[in-house]
């Protein structure tokens, strides 16, 4: 039913979601974005578009690897959670040893899953990114952009495990944490031809520093550092290392060695003591930071906190009580120590308040934007806190007083292998350069003419576009298509999958069983690159591509013909987390190898899912497994679920007690379904005023769901579909009273609304509404219905209008019995008299043209018709326009399109009505009626919209 081939009767739609990878069981976390892949591909084909969903895997990158390793090695975490959550069989374990046992048998299950959730998947193009003609496909790829000049080799620092020696991106780290390098400066400061090598962001506040910070804890080192002595911590060591630097340790120092103790400053000469900081982090840069306290508040709250505690100290007292703060930069609106202005305006109590962090990140943003050097600060005075950054880092840098460190901005980042990750600088590596200027311009070019949902999350792309630079496109370690000009690296996981989207078009071809492809795949090699340009980019001539590649020109010709048709994808599917990489990627490849009408049309980038309002993880064991979740909620409840919560930007929240409600909803859907059976009732043959509001506002829900799911508010649908809905129905079924088959429209009614609320229904709770549609008696299938349309002519504002009223005057009459704890045996409804309404639109019309009170009251009381009524009409009369002032241009603008209402009709048909919600008699009048019973003169009070009520 899914398997979808070219059709040039219709237009296309193609659809893909991110492959899974399968080192672990799909769970609920994970279902989102494919559900929501899937309500998009269902909802296009009902609207008549042959919709192409397929779906591969990918195999590619360390994970596997890693995963299989832990496995061997008895890692206790990984067994605990394939025993308990995955519930995967000891001896069953045995097997998944091996990466591709692991992967396969995986694979197996996440299908499994998508088919018992309910994807609409053309499983006939099913491939993984290790298999031979893929990976053929990914070195036509690869060696298309080296010709282009796009790949180039070069020394660069890349996140590194030093476990498996390789670079590490996203998908190679636990949590899937994208590593974020940034560049970071080492100060030099000295004493006795020893370097105390301290790390900041801020080299321009050197100037300002009072004292350096150690932790007293950590163990630090003197080591020879290329040609010079430096202090640093013990974990420094390896992180320089990996940096090219050359380090020979020669011995170990406790932080009590450096306290107390005085080193130079390299820019003012000035002698500085060194101070205990607990918070030093060892790890962090080099375990020696330079204190600025004057512009870093963390420093000065620290200096305070450390004079306080050290007071009485006969040693540390004379260093603390001579260390003051230096102001070095000019802040407009703040005072010399900007860094005191935060610390009062934030209310820190100590070191520990986490209102420091805000403070830092308010402090250090405004100096950079608008700070300016103070005139104690040399040649740089007068400049530009940004521009001195420059200046300082270039004059030190020639003196050889400041060295780079590269740090991982994000870190700790951890391998999947379990090691902590760090950055390298990797000379020979293979490198995608994503900073070639043209290319960006192509980039930035194809992401103008795509569809962004949600459209917020286009300042992601355009920025990533803009900062994305060199990025290691190989590893050494892993499951992949070898480089092809380079065999000893592997193209690593995010680089391989950026263009798959393409080959859904071949691979549908090559899992055929085409005896002409069958000697491709014992030697992919033999395929030459002259197929793909010839099929994917329509270059060369079919007869010589036949020819060189021995594949027969009709397939040839059906291949180049299918990916014509479907190509480009009209929308990709994935996960917001991936606009820093993956989405971005997409954008870059498909701009310079396909032509521009070949480029993406939309990108639809959702957020997570939580689990009972917090993050999924294996230590809080709140992952249900996606078949687990099946088996125990159903279906359509997961698929409901994880999209019911919140619209795409947001992170959604499952729950059992969601999960519960929405079973529970279905099956009363269901229920209607058995009760409307499948005989069909004929009823009266002229609808009612209530049967036209029904049909009206079904109309309006057909509308707003279909608006809904052109922008993939899949929330908004639910809510329409599942709940609003049943708001109407159950108003609509009041209102009837007592099931009267011969003498009301309910059965025909109600079986109209459910037919149009199953297909509604059917991209969101597929498997519900094939049951609904069956039960009701059709023979087909709902997924093959047409998508409902909104009827001009059902659109019915009369009838709307009218139910409106009564429903307003209903609460209106239940508050009036609540605040006076009446039983009433009579009620009367004064609908306005004629000329009120008259007076009533004249004053929408006048709120329309922007006319004042005072001048509409003259206009009103000008017609002797009005002008007779005296007091009464004048007052009406301010009443009224200040009334249109006051209400919304659209309510205005449809009360003026509507007219007069028939209440006294609308009342007359309600009273019924309104006799069994108050079990009393009810009475309609209207306001100067002859023989109107109206014993306390309500009737004058009646208003258009708003009848006066007397009760009785």
């Amino acid at each position: 039913m899914h398997e979808t081939d070219p059709d040039p009767r219709k237009p296309k739609y193609y659809v893909t979601a991110a492959y899974p990878y399968p080192n672990s069981p799909q769970h609920i976390g994970h279902v989102r974005t494919y559900t929501i892949a899937d309500v998009n591909a269902r909802y296009h084909r009902m609207k008549g578009y042959n919709t192409l969903f397929p779906m591969g895997f990918h195999y590619t990158g360390s994970p596997l690897f890693a995963m299989a390793k832990r496995l061997r090695e008895g890692d206790r975490e990984i067994i605990e959670t394939f025993t308990k959550i995955y519930e995967i069989p000891s001896p069953t374990q045995e097997k998944l040893k091996d990466p591709k046992s692991m992967a396969s048998y995986f694979r197996d299950d996440i299908k499994k899953g998508m088919v018992e959730i309910g994807f609409s998947i053309d499983w006939r193009r099913e491939f993984t990114t290790i298999d031979p003609l893929y990976s053929r496909y990914i070195e036509w790829h690869f060696r298309t952009l080296n010709r282009k000049g796009l790949i180039t080799r070069g020394t660069h620092p890349v996140a590194w495990c030093p476990n498996d020696k390789s670079p590490v991106g996203v998908v190679d780290t636990q949590g899937d944490v994208e590593p974020d390098i940034g560049e970071s400066f080492l100060v030099k400061f000295e004493k006795d031809g020893v370097f105390y090598a301290t790390s900041t962001l801020r080299p321009e506040t050197v100037f300002g520093v009072t004292n350096l910070w150690v932790n007293p804890k950590a163990t630090y080192v003197r080591a020879r550092v290329d040609e010079e002595l430096w202090i640093v911590s013990r974990e420094t060591v390896e992180k320089l290392q990996h940096q090219n630097h050359k380090v020979a340790v020669e011995r170990e120092i406790q932080a009590d060695e450096l306290l107390w103790k005085t080193v130079r400053n390299p820019v003012t000469g000035n002698a500085i003591p060194v101070f205990p900081g607990s918070f030093v982090e060892p790890d962090n840069g080099t375990g020696v930071v330079m204190s600025v306290p004057g512009h870093a508040p963390y420093d000065y709250q620290a200096l305070i906190d450390l004079k306080a505690r050290y007071a009485d100290s006969a040693e540390a007292g004379p260093f603390l009580q001579a260390t003051n703060p230096i102001s070095i930069i000019k802040l407009e609106g703040f005072s010399d120590l900007p860094a005191k202005d935060l610390i009062q305006k934030f209310a820190v109590k100590d070191q520990n308040d986490p209102h420091l962090e805000h403070a830092t990140e308010e402090l250090y943003s405004k100096e950079f934007h608008d700070g300016v050097m103070r005139e104690d600060t040399g040649g740089y005075s007068g400049m530009p806190v940004a521009k001195a950054r420059e200046a300082i880092v270039q004059e030190l840098t020639k003196q050889g007083k400041i060295e780079t460190l590269f740090e991982l901005k994000n870190a700790p980042v951890v391998c999947r292998c379990g090691t902590k990750c760090l950055v390298h600088i990797l000379e020979n590596q293979w490198f995608i350069n994503y900073g070639d200027p043209e290319w960006k311009k192509l980039a930035h070019k194809c992401l103008d003419q795509m569809i962004i949902l949600p459209e917020e999350i286009r300042a992601e792309f355009n920025y990533t576009l803009d900062w994305l630079r060199e990025r290691a496109c190989a590893r050494t370690v892993g499951l992949g298509t070898k480089l092809p000009w380079d065999q000893s690296w592997i193209i690593e996981a995010l680089s391989d999958s950026v263009v798959y989207m393409a080959y859904y078009i071949l691979s549908k071809y090559f899992a055929k069983d085409l005896v002409v492809f069958k000697k491709f795949e014992k030697d992919a090699s033999k395929l030459p690159d002259a197929f793909f340009n010839f099929t994917l980019l329509g270059e060369g001539a079919v007869d010589r591509v036949a020819e060189e590649t021995g594949v027969p020109k009709r397939i040839l010709n059906a291949i180049r013909k299918e990916f014509e048709y479907f190509y480009p994808v009209d929308m990709r599917h994935s996960a917001r987390e991936l606009v820093s990489n993956h989405l971005s990627f997409y954008i870059f490849h498909h701009s310079t190898l396909f032509p521009e009408r070949q480029w993406p049309k939309g990108i639809v980038a959702n957020g997570f899912v939580l689990m009972e309002g917090a993050k999924m993880s294996k230590s809080l064991q709140n992952i249900i497994p996606l078949r687990q979740g099946i088996a125990r909620f159903g279906a359509d409840p997961v698929r409901v679920g994880v999209l019911a919560t919140a619209e795409l930007g947001q992170d959604t929240s499952f729950s059992e007690a969601l999960a519960t409600s929405i079973q529970e909803r279905l099956a009363t859907l269901l229920g209607q379904a058995r009760k409307i059976g499948v005989k069909k009732t004929a009823g009266k043959s002229k609808p009612s005023t209530l049967d036209r509001w029904m049909i009206s506002r079904l109309s309006y829900a057909v509308r707003t769901a279909t608006s809904a799911l052109d922008r993939l508010r899949v929330r908004e649908a639910i809510n329409i579909t599942l709940y609003q809905i049943d708001n109407d129905v159950a108003w609509y079924n009041r209102r009837l009273g007592p099931n009267r088959p011969r003498s009301d429209n309910r059965g025909r009614i109600l079986r109209r609304v459910l037919e149009t609320r199953t297909r509604l229904m059917a991209p969101l709770a597929p498997h519900t509404a094939e049951e609904i549609w069956s039960r009701i008696g059709n023979r087909d299938f709902v997924v093959q219905s047409k998508w409902p349309e909104e009827e001009e002519i059902e659109k019915d504002p009369v009838a709307e209008q009218a139910e409106a009223i009564v429903r307003q005057v209903l609460d209106d009459t239940n508050e009036i019995l609540k605040a006076t704890g009446i039983t009433p045996k009579r009620i009367a409804y004064y609908t306005a008299a004629d000329w009120k309404w008259q007076v009533y639109l004249k004053a929408l019309k006048a709120a329309e043209e922007k006319m004042r009170q005072g001048d509409f009251i003259k206009d009103v009381m000008g017609d002797p018709r009005f002008r007779s009524l005296g007091k009464a009409a004048a007052d009406y009369a301010g009443k009224a326009i200040q009334q249109a002032n006051q209400m919304p241009d659209e309510m205005r603008k449809s009360r003026i399109q509507d007219g007069v209402p028939a209440e006294t009709t609308i009342f007359a048909e309600a009273a019924d009505f309104y006799q069994r919600e108050f079990k009393c008699v009810i009475n309609a009048w209207k306001e100067g009626d002859q023989g109107i019973s109206d014993p306390k003169g309500r009737a004058r009070m009646a208003e258009p919209y708003r009848p006066a009520i007397y009760l009785e």
